[in-house]
């Protein structure tokens, strides 16, 4: 495998790699990708106070997440598409993580089913939950997620309705994929992924293909998929939805103190403060800038995750010191995935492991409960 120094040679070989439409597909936002953006950029602007003089010799990422012991506090957030990244893409990233030790969380819309992951697993994954109009097939996949010892579901609550992917519209990414000319020459320079994906097996949504009636094409499937967003999901869905499922939830999609507040009063066993990648609402606030409201509004009574822009182990401290008890992340998992199958998929979360306890140190930290705002250099 080539030397990769940060998670940034990563993105830049997945790139080369992985054809412009799936890439842009993760590597994008909605409309003008003001939060997309922002996710990032807020990140950046947060700076730290470096500490001297002090003994982290002893210093450790080790903690836990959702009662899970984690080698780090971060987990793999759920990613649509992956298979397309490389094939059997699921397969590899649960896997990685697994050899890692942190959770792997896998989408409703996978390529690989969450029975084929399962086959591979030797311990319980998480699994993220979209809610769509169709519940008896909602109530069929959580018993098929109760079969295969899934423990924990990831109810996403800010997809009623898809944000304008720009990106997606130019590169003509739909189930099933009408790319444009452009995008056809663009896969005639990259003929390893092609040749790859021509010896897997025929593509779909495992999840979904096979087990909705009248579903048996791609065209079937697509008109299916762009039916199904229910914009009548409210607050007695997420109540019956605790009630019904008996492992543990967590909430995906929470940026604002009232909804932090309703989400509470569900019981869930966490929240994630996401804006979806700045995938949904343009213009709405960064992950980092909405979480100390959602951490006030909480009041300590569920445990508080984040994702949106983090991309390396300084993000993640700085979520940590922000009041976060984990971090979820996507596109790096996706950029180690597509550069180096699931070898590439470790080395990102080596990197990030090696940049939060180097960061640890030079701040004066020896262990992630030892992480606060102290840490955070207060400017002017």
């Amino acid at each position: 495998m080539p030397r990769f120094a940060c998670n940034e040679d990563l993105r830049r070989a997945a790139r080369r790699r992985v054809p412009k439409m799936f890439y842009d597909y993760v590597d994008g936002g909605s409309w003008t990708e003001s939060t997309y953006r922002a996710n990032a950029g807020d990140l950046a602007d947060i700076k730290l106070r470096q500490r001297v003089a002090r003994d982290v010799s002893t210093r450790t990422a080790k903690g836990r997440m959702v009662g899970q012991d984690v080698r780090m506090p971060v987990a793999m957030a759920p990613t649509g598409l992956t298979g397309m990244f490389w094939p059997n893409g699921e397969v590899h990233a649960m896997r990685a993580c697994e050899e890692f030790g942190v959770p792997y969380c896998l989408s409703t819309v996978s390529i690989a089913s969450l029975e084929e992951v399962a086959q591979h697993a030797t311990s319980p994954f998480w699994f993220q939950l979209y809610v769509i109009r169709d519940r008896d097939f909602i109530e069929r996949l959580l018993q098929r997620c109760e079969a295969v010892g899934i423990d924990t579901i990831v109810l996403t609550l800010d997809l009623q309705m898809v944000g304008q992917r720009n990106k997606d519209i130019h590169n003509g990414l739909s189930s099933p994929p009408a790319p444009t000319l452009r995008n056809l020459l663009n896969l005639a320079t990259k003929p390893q992924w092609c040749w790859d994906m021509m010896r897997h097996r025929q593509v779909q949504f495992g999840n979904i293909h096979g087990h909705v009636a009248d579903v048996g094409s791609s065209k079937t499937l697509a008109k299916w998929t762009d039916s199904q967003f229910d914009p009548t999901l409210n607050w007695d869905d997420v109540k019956y939805f605790r009630d019904r499922w008996k492992g543990k939830l967590i909430l995906k999609g929470i940026i604002d103190p009232v909804d932090t507040e309703l989400a509470c009063q569900t019981g869930c066993d966490a929240i994630v403060v996401s804006n979806h990648g700045g995938r949904q609402l343009d213009g709405a606030a960064s992950t980092i800038h909405a979480l100390p409201s959602v951490v006030e509004a909480a009041k300590a009574r569920t445990e508080i995750l984040i994702d949106g822009g983090f991309t390396s182990g300084q993000d993640v401290f700085k979520g940590l010191a922000y009041g976060a008890s984990g971090v979820m992340m996507g596109r790096s998992m996706l950029y180690g995935l597509g550069a180096a199958k699931q070898a590439g998929v470790v080395k990102a979360l080596d990197l990030i492991k090696h940049e939060l306890e180097t960061t640890m140190g030079l701040c004066g930290v020896n262990r992630i409960e030892e992480i606060g705002r102290h840490n955070i250099l207060a400017v002017a």
